[in-house]
């Protein structure tokens, strides 16, 4: 049986095309992770590389950041939820409309969808470029407690507002945290970053793992390095 660390763990599959996700994917399956599509492969391969990964019997995380008018954003939600991804994403800062009509869509299915808080790419000067005057651990808070307050169950946010989330909101949310990198890895573009360890034991639910893992020699080994490192840090 994979382990309980493992399923906690999300990796992006960055992939240009599907013969490069695949590959990635042929390497990790049955380890309990969930893979995670983003823009770059859905849009070079469409919904068959979500039921082509489904088909090797792994979980499917569909971040497309869904942001439009609540109408749209709602039918986007639905087809992700006919495509049976346990996990899918939209913009909070799309709006309580848009939110609502979005979480309502996916009701009564297994489909969790999660509110995008503020990039890990983002920090306070690039929230006041956008004319967004507050921190990014006080926009955070902000739209989430708007989200939940329209049903929300889920947000990603990076792992430095994982504590605050906790603290105001408890265990009702399910906390998904990008912006991990273990350590003596580079950051690359992330801005707000913490170890795996340190993410487990701030209170992350599901943690989002890219180049550590896609990137390196073996994907495997570091796979079991991080749940590892995941693991010890549970039971502290």
């Amino acid at each position: 049986m994979p382990s309980a660390a493992k399923q906690k763990i999300i990796i992006a599959v960055d992939a240009p095309d599907a013969k490069a996700a695949l590959k990635l994917v042929d390497q990790l399956s049955g380890q309990g992770c969930i893979f995670k599509i983003g823009l770059q492969l859905f849009t070079a391969e469409g919904p068959s590389i979500v039921r082509e990964i489904q088909s090797r019997g792994n979980r499917v995380f569909l971040d497309l950041k869904f942001h439009d008018i609540p109408n749209t954003a709602r039918e986007a939600v639905h087809s992700a939820v006919a495509l049976g991804v346990d996990m899918t994403t939209i913009h909070l800062c799309g709006g309580p409309e848009m939110v609502g009509e979005s979480i309502r869509a996916a009701k009564d299915s297994k489909t969790l969808v999660l509110g995008v808080s503020v990039l890990t790419s983002m920090d306070d000067a690039s929230l006041h470029a956008v004319s967004v005057p507050l921190t990014p651990r006080d926009q955070v808070l902000h739209l989430a407690e708007m989200g939940v307050a329209n049903d929300l169950r889920g947000i990603v946010a990076s792992p430095l507002e994982i504590a605050p989330l906790r603290e105001k909101f408890g265990s009702n949310l399910t906390i998904v945290t990008p912006g991990v990198r273990p350590a003596g890895t580079a950051a690359g573009d992330q801005k707000r970053i913490m170890t795996p360890g340190d993410a487990i034991r701030t209170g992350a639910d599901y943690l989002v793992i890219g180049r550590p893992i896609t990137g390196a020699a073996s994907p495997t080994d570091a796979l079991e390095s991080i749940a590892d490192e995941m693991a010890a840090a549970g039971r502290n």
